[in-house]
């Protein structure tokens, strides 16, 4: 008898895995869990970074869902046209209200959840708002292009208007990822260590205090004495102060706010 074919060396299986798309199309509608909605010209982009890490592993996990609209798909005409000239001239072209109207009828957009349109002339994005929204239901995200959107959707529909900060970008699917990430890493679960948001930037209205790791001497810079003294009061409270010098330094707005609140 022949001897068996000698097996390959250096081989592993190989298991695949499911695309970044295969998240949102292949996952059931679950209930009770959270629901981020999101109108786009570019569908395509997500899940993106939201595919990944610890936030791609709660959305295989089903901790929460991601559903993406594509506003083209109520385009009016051959074209499936969205925008149209401003009103009164100008630069530019303003999506259609009735083109996004359509669209938030078709997802039931009175709803439990909130409207978030990323503009950057709404409100700078914060922890406070991703806490806010992570006690929720979900969120239903516009995400701008061209000129803007149409006033009147913003005012039939009551919705909030977000920024990212004061830039202006080409659309808001990047800031819509961004607040999809900061409030889903709120919802219980998605984190490994419940406690990583408790010390974190903005928990307590200062910015984090200064983070170390091994080794210990690293180019002639020591990790400083009191951390490891193992003296957890001393060291909270050294936490404490560096967290507020660099909150004074760097966010005097932040330290004003905290001042004007205790």
């Amino acid at each position: 008898m022949a001897d068996p074919p000698a097996r390959a060396r250096g081989r592993k299986a190989v298991r695949l895995s499911a695309q970044p798309r295969d998240l949102m199309t292949d996952m059931p509608v679950l209930s009770g869990v959270w629901q981020a909605r999101v109108i786009t010209l570019f569908p395509e982009a997500f899940p993106g970074v939201l595919g990944l890490s610890l936030t791609g592993k709660a959305l295989r996990e089903g901790l929460w869902q991601l559903e993406t609209t594509d506003l083209r798909q109520y385009g009016l005409g051959r074209h499936r046209d969205v925008d149209a000239p401003p009103a009164g001239g100008g630069a530019g072209m303003v999506l259609r209200a009735d083109v996004m109207g359509a669209a938030l009828d078709a997802l039931g957009a009175r709803a439990a959840m909130p409207l978030v349109y990323l503009s950057p002339r709404g409100r700078p994005m914060d922890q406070a708002l991703m806490c806010r929204l992570a006690r929720g239901a979900g969120v239903t995200l516009i995400c701008g292009r061209f000129e803007g959107l149409d006033q009147r959707v913003i005012d039939h529909y009551r919705i909030e208007e977000v920024s990212l900060g004061d830039f202006v970008m080409t659309g808001g699917e990047i800031a819509a990822q961004a607040l999809i990430d900061a409030t889903v890493r709120l919802i219980p679960g998605v984190l490994g260590n419940a406690s990583s948001t408790e010390d974190e930037s903005f928990s307590s209205g200062l910015l984090e205090h200064p983070q170390y790791t091994k080794p210990a001497i690293w180019r002639g810079s020591a990790i400083p004495e009191i951390l490891l003294s193992g003296h957890h009061g001393r060291i909270a409270r050294w936490r404490r102060q560096q967290a507020e010098a660099l909150t004074r330094a760097r966010r005097p707005d932040l330290w004003a706010r905290r001042q004007d609140e205790e």
